[in-house]
């Protein structure tokens, strides 16, 4: 039994840092969202449903990290795989952003195809896409800071934004 506690624990701790940050992040997505639809009628994303979709934001993360493509450009400069990288989340984002909406849109349609269809036609294309735009930096920033803590360590990482461990008089 121990081991499969460690490997729940193991699991767990990878997937607490990008859900967290996943966490926040969408939220800042869901208020630009409620503030651009203000007095639309279209209610405000729940803090429930951007946990859950933050949680399958981390497992993704966790998930695209064993694809053999994901590190394709380890001793080249950063900005290789950090563009890389960022791209493979981006898309997995996106589809996460089209999957939530199109839920949404096909409980009041009745059905999938009946809901894709009312999305396509009432979906406003230009929050939409200001909506991934913003994605786009939030994922830049949180993959920009993975390759750095891959590269330094993740304990230097913290040693330079935390401090040391080691209490200094």
């Amino acid at each position: 039994m121990s081991n499969l506690s460690a490997k729940i624990k193991e699991e767990f701790i990878a997937l607490l840092p990008p859900t967290l940050y996943f966490f926040i992040a969408l939220h800042i997505v869901a208020l630009i969202r409620a503030l651009m639809t203000e007095g639309t009628g279209i209610a405000a994303t729940t803090t429930i449903s951007v946990a859950v979709a933050a949680l399958i934001l981390g497992k993704a993360v966790l998930l695209a990290d064993l694809l053999p493509i994901i590190n394709r450009y380890p001793h080249k400069p950063l900005i290789y795989n950090v563009t890389w990288k960022t791209l493979i989340y981006l898309v997995i984002a996106g589809l996460v952003h089209y999957l939530e909406r199109l839920i949404d849109f096909s409980r009041q349609a009745g059905g999938m195809v009946a809901g894709n269809e009312r999305l396509l036609a009432e979906l406003v294309w230009p929050h939409f896409i200001a909506v991934q735009v913003l994605l786009f930096v939030l994922i830049v920033m949180y993959t920009t800071f993975r390759e750095i803590a891959r590269v330094i360590g993740t304990e230097r990482m913290r040693e330079m934004f935390f401090g040391s461990r080691k209490q200094v008089d």
